[in-house]
């Protein structure tokens, strides 16, 4: 067993650990960064297949954005940052949802085996892998409007989280309206 392959297998359990720590902590806060440390072991295991730029836009994009996102809107919309028993589910639910959870994983398993069965992507001229040109090529070429829509709906989210968390806006109940001019 080499060295690589070693680093791999740690990178992959560090994964799998915090990924079901995300899922099972109760403080909002401490799920949120055990989803930072997931996808930075995420993006290790991708350095560790020589996929440099996957990695990079895994850290830049889902690490610098998403979990940035996240956190903000949990600040932002005063969720509770400690800890929180109204989020436990009672044991029956628990089981269920294990349940569930692992038969799904299990159909998505299969369907994706059979369906990429023998299937190559091709980037560019080489069969094997492309370069980052061929990637940000077809990112803009054919995944723009994606692309697009999917920073509006996190803009969308983000200016929603801003207007629910205020509770200034509008006329108290009751009272004189605020004095705009001295704001």
């Amino acid at each position: 067993m080499t060295l690589v392959e070693t680093l791999f297998g740690f990178l992959g359990v560090v994964a799998v650990g915090a990924a079901l720590l995300v899922v099972t902590t109760r403080q909002l806060v401490h799920a949120a960064l055990w989803l930072v440390v997931c996808l930075a072991a995420v993006a290790g295991c991708y350095l560790l297949l020589s996929a440099e730029f996957v990695a990079l836009v895994q850290v830049l994009i889902y690490v610098g954005a998403v979990v940035v996102l996240l956190l903000f809107g949990l600040m932002l919309t005063r969720a509770p940052i400690g800890r929180s028993d109204d989020l436990d589910a009672p044991l029956p639910q628990r089981l269920s949802a294990a349940a569930v959870s692992l038969g799904l994983a299990g159909v998505v398993v299969v369907a994706s085996i059979d369906a990429f069965r023998g299937e190559q992507i091709v980037l560019g001229d080489d069969a094997v892998a492309g370069t980052a040109g061929d990637a940000g090529t077809a990112l803009f070429r054919s995944w723009v409007l994606p692309f697009e829509v999917l920073s509006v709906l996190l803009l969308a989210a983000l200016v929603g989280a801003i207007v629910l968390s205020r509770r200034d806006i509008g006329p108290p109940p009751g009272g004189p309206s605020p004095d705009v001019s001295s704001v």
